[in-house]
């Protein structure tokens, strides 16, 4: 019954927050719906924890696509056999998920040592990041504690639940067989996903795409004034 609790009831009701959070924020705080920029009263750390932090996350959200979405079928017709699958996976994942640890431990540090930070930051900003810390921490040490594949494979388990949890069809037996450090990067997912409207993490989709297809803004050089006879 707790089995079902958790891989099939808690799942949606996380999904109900993330979503009806979202919607409530954006009707009710849309001044807020900001990533609250705090590089005026600190920049080193900001620009190298945030560049590590961003471009890592990008790299391990791609992988995370790419091995819990993509059935393993396709994997299989296109040649990929599983042993190619998991090296090529951990030759990117282990980069990326270091370059994130490492770019969240700073600005983690930076908003614990900076003063002016300190007297600025909210809980919401204590929460996003100390979440994110424990995603993080939790999916490399799923990572890296299975190196070794032989006798686990999360395509044939986490995949096929996750992809029944989005077509409402969620099965929480292929849960029965996922190691712990997984399982616990998975409700640390879902801990990040139900605050996730409540704090800075909104600014993710506020990603200005427009401006890839915007006119150009032209300007003129300002010409000398003529003086007249």
């Amino acid at each position: 019954m707790f089995q079902q609790f958790l891989w099939v009831v808690l799942p949606y009701i996380v999904l109900t927050i993330f979503i009806g959070g979202h919607i409530y924020r954006y009707q009710h705080d849309q001044f807020g719906w900001t990533s609250k920029s705090s590089e005026l009263l600190e920049k080193k750390l900001l620009r190298l924890g945030s560049n590590l932090f961003h471009w890592g996350i990008i790299f391990v959200f791609g992988g995370h696509v790419m091995g819990l979405l993509v059935p393993i079928g396709v994997f299989e017709a296109m040649g990929v056999s599983e042993h190619q699958y998991h090296t090529i996976a951990l030759l990117g994942g282990i980069p990326a998920g270091t370059a994130a640890t490492i770019g969240i431990i700073i600005l983690l540090y930076r908003r614990m040592s900076v003063r002016r930070l300190i007297a600025t930051s909210t809980k919401g900003d204590w929460v996003s990041l100390i979440f994110l810390l424990v995603v993080i921490l939790s999916g490399m040490s799923a990572t890296l504690l299975n190196i070794d594949s032989h006798g686990f494979d999360y395509r044939t388990t986490i995949g096929p639940w996750l992809r029944g949890v989005i077509t409402f069809q969620a099965d929480a037996s292929l849960m029965a067989t996922v190691p712990l450090w997984f399982k616990i990067h998975i409700l640390a997912v879902f801990g990040i996903f139900a605050a996730w409207p409540f704090t800075r993490l909104v600014h993710v989709f506020s990603v200005p795409l427009r401006y890839l297809s915007r006119s150009y803004v032209i300007y003129r050089k300002r010409e000398p004034k003529q003086e007249t006879l």
